[in-house]
């Protein structure tokens, strides 16, 4: 005899998997990808060179992951060149070791040796990505890396139809890496790129390229999310899709207050998320999506053209109708001028955390430590027996507070954590510059930086406040300023020379936007704050790949705290060796 028992218990078969589905959502799970470094021939602009790549593909694989997953990725070196890969934006809570710039967390990967990044993604969910982090290989050796929310998280915003990432690169018909080592060669600036490129294409508005081009196929009456990187090794770059507006609702995979705009700017390093609703009907016409770029320095000693990708409308019939009609009209968006500093300052004051009680905005309300950092370009002397092309017969430099940062022979975090800092660096970098001056104003005579390996300490868990200031000792510039292992808060920013008595009164402690990556206004500063809970050794370096290469950089030492899980983890044991 069956009996039949009845309770609001879920079946066995469904309480397991609804069990199962808490488990993944409460830890993860872990995703494998392999990495295989090696070099391609790819054809742009009528020419074709070899460049280096990631499994052949020019931009490389996208890294796709959900908010609490650990991620391994398993990196072969296949070329003649070191290489390594950083996780741009990846907190690395207590895995520095997987963080990825070449001497400062790592040695590099040697050709024919294997290293496999191994971390989690905590408390992260948007649009990241992955670059080559030594030398100028990040030119080519690119990709995003999507979070996705936790299972069953929604977005915070109206579900969209689909997700593009829209990447925007340079590209150079020359090596790179000659480009680089002949102007540090000569002490002169390099040569600028040739082309802009999305997601690896140069466009129409370039020779031999209109065959090259990224197209956006659409619907009508939909909403797409554009998961939007800014890859250039050297550029700003505004974007604008003709005739359409962009909610911006999201930057550096943190949630902002949407709001939209017909034109935004991205630094190199940063990330932006916007919402693209299309026309509610065929419109009988095609759009261009254009990038060009943001520079307060000079016409031509940067790539001043324009990149377009198109969008283009499905049209209404059969699957197999053709969407491209070039009968129809092609529609170009107007960009600001090059030099519009007013339209960046317009833009990044409207960026706002969300600040909700599931998206709350942590910004530290008091401060333990204040620093003050000029940022900016100088010069180094000539060496004997050469002629240099920087300003007045030196070499170009640049540096943070006149500390021009010079790269160790071995890994900073390995020397830290194994206590044999002794020759490899010293912990007194300097809190402020040791000679003020005039920052935005009259440049002093002499221009020359200091170098050195010099870090930042810091004990655990202490409040920082960080003022960045721009100065004018070779003209006044826009650096995009980018923390590894950590968020901040852009708490204020301003043009002159900040005033520490005036300028904290207009902080913003309540909602500022958290990112990664800021820039520090031409001729202006920026203060930004976070919280030292992250142990290791942490890069902080300008974006603009020349200023890196010229030393404007530095590193920060966070000691351990006193719990277990307050410490640096140990080093695999597959860590590379220099």
């Amino acid at each position: 005899m069956t009996m039949t028992i009845s309770s609001g218990l879920l079946p066995c078969s469904l309480l397991v998997a609804t069990l199962t589905l808490l488990a993944i959502q409460a830890q993860g799970i872990t995703r494998h990808y392999d990495f295989n470094v090696q070099m391609a021939n790819v054809t742009r602009l009528c020419g074709t060179k070899s460049i280096v790549t990631v499994n052949g593909q020019f931009p490389g694989p996208e890294l796709i992951a959900r908010e609490g997953d650990r991620v391994h990725v398993r990196v072969t070196n296949h070329v003649p060149h070191n290489m390594s890969i950083h996780w741009h934006g990846i907190r690395q809570l207590r895995t520095g070791w997987a963080d990825g710039p070449a001497y400062i967390t790592q040695c590099p990967i040697q050709k024919g040796q294997t290293y496999v990044y191994r971390f989690t993604v905590t408390g992260q969910r948007g649009t990241l990505w992955w670059h080559a982090h030594i030398s100028w290989f990040r030119s080519t050796v690119y990709g995003a890396i999507v979070i996705l929310p936790k299972l069953g998280v929604p977005y915070p915003f109206p579900a969209p139809h689909m997700e593009v990432p829209v990447i925007f690169g340079e590209w150079w018909a020359a090596d790179t890496e000659k480009i680089m080592s002949q102007a540090l060669k000569v002490g002169g600036a390099p040569n600028i790129s040739d082309a802009y490129t999305i997601n690896g294409l140069p466009g129409p508005l370039y020779k031999c390229s209109a065959q090259d081009t990224f197209k956006l196929k659409v619907t009508p009456g939909k909403t797409y999310l554009l998961r939007l990187i800014n890859a250039a090794l050297n550029d700003e770059l505004f974007f604008s899709v003709a005739n359409h507006t962009l909610t911006v609702v999201e930057v550096d995979a943190v949630y902002v207050k949407p709001f939209t705009v017909k034109t935004l700017v991205i630094s190199p390093g940063q990330t932006t998320n916007v919402l693209l609703t299309t026309k509610p009907v065929y419109p009988s016409a095609n759009f261009y999506m254009s990038a060009a770029p943001y520079s307060v320095i000079r016409p031509g000693t940067y790539d001043n053209t324009t990149v377009a990708g198109i969008l283009e409308y499905r049209k209404p019939g059969p699957p197999s109708t053709p969407s491209f009609d070039k009968a129809l009209p092609l529609y170009k968006p107007i960009l600001p001028f090059f030099n519009d500093t007013k339209f960046v300052t317009k833009f990044t004051t409207k960026l706002l955390s969300l600040a909700t009680p599931q998206y709350p905005a942590a910004v530290q309300q008091s401060v333990d430590r204040r620093f003050f950092f000029t940022i900016g370009l100088g010069t180094l002397p000539c060496p004997k027996n050469m002629t240099c092309q920087g300003p007045n017969g030196t070499q170009f430099a640049a540096a943070v507070n006149n500390v021009s940062l010079v790269l160790p022979s071995t890994a900073l975090l390995q020397s830290h954590f194994t206590g044999l800092s002794r020759g490899v660096f010293l912990s007194n970098f300097p809190a402020m510059p040791s000679s003020p001056f005039n920052y935005t104003g009259t440049p002093p005579n002499n221009t020359n930086v200091a170098t050195g390996t010099r870090l930042l300490a810091l004990p655990y868990n202490t409040s920082v406040e960080l003022v960045m200031q721009d100065t004018s000792v070779l003209g006044i510039e826009s650096h995009p300023l980018h923390l590894h292992g950590y968020n901040f808060f852009v708490v204020g920013q301003g043009f002159g020379n900040y005033d520490p008595a005036n300028d904290p009164a207009k902080f913003n402690l309540v909602d500022p936007v958290e990112r990664n990556t800021v820039g520090v206004p031409a001729g202006g500063w920026v203060a930004i704050r976070f919280l030292a809970d992250n142990p290791g050794v942490w890069f902080m370096h300008c974006h603009l790949e020349v200023h890196t290469t010229w030393g404007l950089r530095m590193a920060w030492l966070v000691q351990d705290g006193s719990k277990a899980n307050e410490k640096l983890l140990p080093p695999p044991p597959d860590m590379p060796k220099c």
